[in-house]
């Protein structure tokens, strides 16, 4: 089956990165590719252009890695505090979610989109977590989250 040839324009997971030449199965580039805007065709006209908008990629790259570093040294001494109301069984009413993490972190003065939160099940049960932010596709950092017992007032 014949292949087309694109160039990346965006991060592609498990398959390449920006910039890179790629070849891939016609309908993935016609139909999901191209139209998210994420590939061009590799016509010789846009390998030109992309090698050059590559160079100051680079540059923009390193900067985006080296601000997600100096974010994760800033994140790793944060420690998110939840208060759940726990039911018996140990089981929380209602869970802690990624956007729950990524609206704590706002609140806290870190704009963080909640997809870079590494969540893969909500939190159901009180305890401490460690729950990975990745930042950028090298660096990912883990979060503290505490989850405890929201004491209800007794009377």
């Amino acid at each position: 089956m014949a292949h087309m040839e694109l160039l990346l324009k965006e991060d592609v997971d498990n398959l390449g990165a920006r910039g890179d030449l790629v070849k891939v199965r016609p309908g993935y580039g016609r139909n999901y590719l191209l139209p998210q805007g994420l590939a061009i065709l590799a016509t010789a006209s846009n390998v030109k252009r992309i090698e050059q908008q590559r160079n100051s990629l680079l540059k923009k790259t390193v900067a985006e890695k080296d601000q997600a570093v100096a974010q994760s040294e800033l994140l790793k001494d944060v420690t998110l505090e939840f208060a759940r109301k726990v039911g018996e069984h140990g089981v929380l009413y209602g869970s802690v979610t990624s956007m729950d993490i990524a609206e704590a972190l706002a609140a806290k003065g870190y704009e963080i989109d909640r997809r870079k939160v590494v969540l893969k099940d909500p939190i159901k049960a009180p305890g401490e977590f460690e729950v990975p932010v990745k930042l950028h596709r090298e660096v990912t950092t883990n979060l503290k989250v505490v989850v405890a017992n929201e004491e209800t007032p007794s009377e």
